[in-house]
Order: structure tokens, then sequence, then C-alpha cells
């Protein structure tokens, strides 16, 4: 007599890469983002983008925790007028980012669009004199190492509050900093070589990580609000 099949939650496939239909799916996606071409090709999306993404994060997930991946839905009560999809696929894992779209892999970490309390104390971290010293050395090492270092909006003048003359002006001007390496589509990301290289990215960032959570511990209640 067959022994009994157990029940329980279904094993994630392994990971094999991201396939090279992903990023041709998010370029059609940039030129026909509507409702009717998204279920058209919804398959896709799911076996070449959503998928991959999610075992990627099941096999990080021993050494870096669990992970979360993004939806593709905007939130068109805070887009309006904007496209209903966002033309790429992303994962939070301990600390880091993952970003797939049709330009290739993201890859890094830092603080991003932080609410105002929290740019408030990031603002404060950069400008004190412990603190702020060691997030510049964080960045230039990583400089360094051709990260690209950034931000999503820099102010003209000093933030209220601030000296123009500051030690640190450049950074305080900054409305929230990454550092991060891009991947370019190449024939590499589509094999399960590509765990490797994020895997290098995430560690090479792990004292940005930890200045930020140290520093500018982000505040889960007042990000919900936001999201």
């Amino acid at each position: 007599m067959p022994a009994p099949r157990r029940q329980g939650r279904k094993e994630e496939a392994p990971f094999t890469g991201f396939p090279p239909e992903a990023l041709e799916f998010f370029r059609q996606l940039a030129v026909h983002n509507d409702r009717p071409w998204f279920l058209a090709h919804k398959e896709v999306y799911e076996r070449a983008c959503r998928r991959p993404m999610q075992a990627m994060v099941a096999a990080l997930a021993p050494r870096w925790g669990p992970g979360k991946v993004s939806r593709i839905n905007r939130d068109l009560r805070f887009a309006r007028g904007r496209p209903p999809y966002k033309t790429h696929i992303a994962a939070g894992v301990g600390g880091r980012y993952v970003d797939l779209s049709a330009d290739g892999v993201w890859v890094g970490s830092g603080i991003y669009r932080p609410e105002p309390p929290r740019l408030q104390k990031l603002r404060a971290a950069i400008a004190d004199a412990r603190t702020g010293p060691q997030l510049a050395k964080i960045l230039d090492r990583l400089r360094a190492k051709e990260y690209d270092i950034g931000t999503h909006e820099t102010l003209a003048t000093a933030p209220r509050g601030y000296r123009p003359d500051h030690p640190r002006i450049a950074l305080l001007q900054m409305k929230d900093v990454y550092a991060g390496r891009a991947f370019p589509p190449a024939a590499w990301l589509a094999t399960p070589a590509a765990l490797a290289r994020i895997e290098r990215v995430m560690e090479e960032v792990e004292p940005l990580v930890a200045w930020v959570q140290k520093n500018v511990p982000r505040d889960e209640a007042a990000a919900a609000a936001h999201e």
C-alpha cells in the first residue's frame, strides 16, 4: 500500500536565473501599459518574472532572512494619471534591494524616499560629528569599488537648520541615499550563477545596511501608512 502524501507547504522551485523573456516582458509593458495587454500576457509575467524572483528570495533566505516581493500593480490612489503597472519587479531582503527590469538587475541598499520624520533623523545622523563621517567613509569605499552612489532628489540649497558650509553638505542636500550595482542584460543573468553575483553585492553593502539600521531605523507603522 503506498505511503500517504504529506500535507504541507509546497517547496519553491530552485533559482535558475532571470530569463531573457522577463526583460522582454518589461520592454513591452513599457509600451503597452494597460490592463488588456497585461492580462493577455500575465502568464509570462508569472512564469518569467515573479516566480524567478520568489525563487531567488527563497534561495537567499537561509543566510539573509525572509524577503518580500513587490506587487506589479500601482496603487492608483497615490498615482492618478500614471500607468497602472510598474515596469519592474523587486524584492527586499535583509535591508537589501534587488530590482529586475528591462535594463537588467540592480542590487543595492540604503534609505529611499523616507517619510519626513525619518528624513530628519537621516540628516541629523549625517550632521553628527561621529556618525556622519562613518557614513561618508562607507560611501567613499563603495565608490572606490565603482558602486553607484545616488539619491532620487537633491536640494539646490542647504536644508533648513543646516549651514551651507557644513563639511557634509552634499550628503545633507540628498533627500535619501543609496549605493548599488547595476548588471545590464547578459547571458549569465539567466543562469544559477546570478545568485552568487547578487550575494556578492549584498555582502559589500553590509556596512551601509548596518549604518542605516543603527542610526535611521525604519518606523514600520509610519512606513505602512505611506504604502
